[in-house]
């Protein structure tokens, strides 16, 4: 998709990353409506299948595969084509792409399995809906089920923290031999390699894992589409509003902290390093741990006044997802000229003149980027809150989620196409805000 003349590469590229900016709950519920017993194409051998360890791992795998193929292809999208040039004078394409394209891309691979690890480690709706029992839906049992034990939920989750620091010695080896713009978005201008009599073969294969990635929504829709959308206002109560609050507010913060630590990050300042290293931890925390965290500080009656609230659910968004906003806005300044703020620092302009008459306006898009990024991963979060979400606030994927056991089936079909659509109206404005930013 990123190097190659399949045709159509852009759509099937856009219809096979979207669902990775869903819930994969939503997604396990799609494909239940498609293969379960009563589903579109089920039978009871397709049913048995996904409701099994087999079932989570191939519904894991197919939401999380375009995270691997997003940042393989930006990876790949950013090599300096002098390189691909100067090796297709001399060589054919297959040796290209296997003695100069994959080196080149494997610490972008890298990176992609360690953030589909953290994310599938820490996922809980999908093995919770499919009735497997992993490790992260024993810790929720203790804080939110039948088997309520709080003492032993803490004593769950400290193992994990090992996992976590584990996760973080990888990612900082890997940090140590790639450089922002490399992983950024800088993007050149480049002819795609022929594939010539492969060209049909290989467009055929990409189009059936893109319509694959989007099955699941299609169930989504055709059950919602049995009386299922009528009764939306009567179920979906605050529950999109605090969506939307709550989200938008944690992708304020995020951006705003993003620009800050990013900045220094992307100028190679310790203190930001540091700080990054901090965000990169609480994102690979499986989702458990970090809900257990915020449980035991805020549950007091003196803090009431945000656990009860909006507010404990955005400081939970920000700390899981704070590393989203500070890596979009370092790899945007990492590209940008430094010359500006080196003058201004010679005229005597402080860093908070310097970040907002030269840094913000020049780099405006990338944070409006990290925003729009930020508040999607905010909007998909169902892991996190539904640990301590309050009551009456829960967010919409967190209303979809317990509802699904004993609310109406097209009912509960319809309100995870409102958190597809909600979603599909983000990504789009992403989408059109990353095209007229590579405009000349």
């Amino acid at each position: 998709l990123a190097k190659t003349d399949v045709r159509g590469r852009q759509a099937a590229f856009l219809v096979h990353a979207f669902p990775m900016f869903l819930p994969p709950f939503l997604l396990a519920l799609g494909w239940f409506h498609l293969l379960g017993r009563g589903g579109i194409l089920g039978a009871e051998a397709s049913s048995r299948l996904l409701f099994s360890f087999a079932g989570v791992v191939l519904v894991l795998a197919l939401a999380f595969t375009p995270v691997v193929t997003s940042l393989v292809a930006l990876a790949l999208r950013g090599i300096d084509p002098s390189f691909e040039e100067a090796a297709r004078i001399v060589a054919g394409p297959r040796r290209v792409v296997t003695r100069i394209l994959l080196p080149l891309a494997w610490p972008a691979a890298a990176l992609a399995a360690l953030v589909v690890f953290a994310l599938a480690f820490s996922e809980l709706g999908v093995p919770m809906f499919l009735r497997v029992r992993l490790y992260p839906a024993a810790v929720f049992a203790r804080l939110g089920g039948v088997e309520y034990a709080p003492g032993e939920a803490f004593g769950l989750a400290v193992p994990l923290l090992g996992v976590a620091l584990g996760l973080l010695g990888f990612e900082r080896s890997l940090a140590a031999r790639r450089s922002f713009p490399v992983l950024g978005l800088r993007q050149r201008v480049t002819i795609p390699l022929p594939l010539g009599a492969w060209r049909g073969p290989a467009g055929g294969i990409v189009w059936v894992l893109a319509v694959l990635s989007g099955l699941p929504v299609a169930g989504l829709v055709l059950k919602a589409s049995a009386g299922g959308f009528a009764g939306v206002p009567a179920w979906i109560g605050a529950s999109l509003t605090n969506s939307i609050v709550s989200a938008g507010v944690a992708a304020t913060i995020i951006a705003a902290l993003g620009l800050v630590v990013g900045h220094g990050l992307a100028r190679g300042r310790a203190g930001s390093r540091l700080l990054d290293a901090a965000g990169v931890l609480a994102f690979v925390t499986p989702a458990a741990v970090l809900g257990v965290g915020l449980i035991s500080l805020w549950n007091r009656p003196a803090t009431q006044v945000v656990y009860g609230s909006l507010a404990i659910i955005v400081i939970g968004d920000v700390a899981r997802y704070g590393v989203v906003g500070v890596r979009t806005i370092a790899a945007a300044v990492a590209q940008g000229p430094v010359e500006h703020e080196q003058v201004a620092a010679v005229a005597g302009a402080g860093f908070a003149r310097r970040l907002f008459r030269i840094v913000v306006p020049i780099h405006r898009r990338g944070l409006a980027g990290a925003w729009l990024l930020a508040l999607v991963f905010c909007l998909r979060d169902l892991e996190t809150a539904v640990l301590f979400y309050p009551p009456g606030r829960e967010p919409l994927p967190v209303r979809i989620f317990t509802l699904e056991a004993n609310g109406p089936e097209s009912v509960v079909a319809a309100l995870a196409v409102v958190q597809v659509a909600l979603t599909a109206t983000i990504v789009a404005a992403g989408a059109a805000l990353l095209r007229r930013a590579q405009r000349p």
